[in-house]
């Protein structure tokens, strides 16, 4: 009995190996198309951590909007290709008593990220001061210069200036979604799977032909 199980304890750490292996490897990341929402601060973007709906800026604020293919939302997903800069989207628009401004950058994307059938309705970027009430939301600011807006029933915007018609944060068919670089198991995990099984199927073998003799 003990010479058997001395047989069969390389099979079970071959196979133990193997399972540790899958489960430490990381899951395919998913690629979605949506709008991402960055805050500004200092002339730069940050992802914003609210929505536009909860969001309340403070007067002198900037928001920004940018139409994204992404596989990851905070870490990925590229800022608006115009600066955060309050000074140069507002100078124009002069303080109101009452009111707070809040600039905003909308950047429609690129052709390449438009849904099937659509096309940003431009290619730069697009800057507007919105001049609310103290209390406006970044959605209700993005409603006052960049109407119609189109939400889903998660509160999730969908569509900016009518951009995109139809859709709203799918998942995007993409065959890059599985490289190893962008969050799939990597050449040399795959590699070692394989050679830890041909090392656990080696050992059942041998295991057999010991049994044989």
């Amino acid at each position: 009995m003990r010479r058997r199980h001395r047989r069969l304890t390389p099979v079970l750490l071959a196979i133990g190996l193997v399972l540790t292996l899958l489960a430490a490897s990381p899951a395919l990341a998913s690629t979605y198309r949506y709008w991402s929402f960055w805050d500004g601060a200092g002339g730069q973007w940050k992802y914003a951590t609210q929505g536009p709906s909860s969001l309340r800026p403070a007067d002198g604020s900037v928001q920004g909007f940018h139409f994204v293919v992404s596989k990851d939302a905070a870490d990925q997903a590229a800022p608006p290709r115009a600066g955060a800069d309050f000074a140069a989207v507002c100078a124009a628009t002069p303080a109101v008593a009452g009111k707070k401004r809040i600039a905003l950058v909308i950047d429609f994307g690129t052709g390449p990220d438009a849904p099937a059938g659509d096309t940003p309705p431009q290619e730069a970027p697009r800057t507007a001061c919105a001049q609310v009430g103290p209390d406006a939301t970044a959605a209700e600011a993005l409603a006052e210069v960049a109407k119609p807006l189109r939400y889903n029933n998660a509160a999730l915007l969908c569509s900016v200036s009518g951009y995109p018609k139809q859709g709203c944060g799918e998942p995007v068919a993409d065959a890059t979604a599985a490289e190893p670089s962008d969050g799939g198991p990597s050449a040399g995990l795959l590699a070692g799977i394989a050679a830890v099984a041909a090392l656990a199927a080696a050992a059942v073998w041998q295991s057999r032909r010991r049994r044989t003799r």
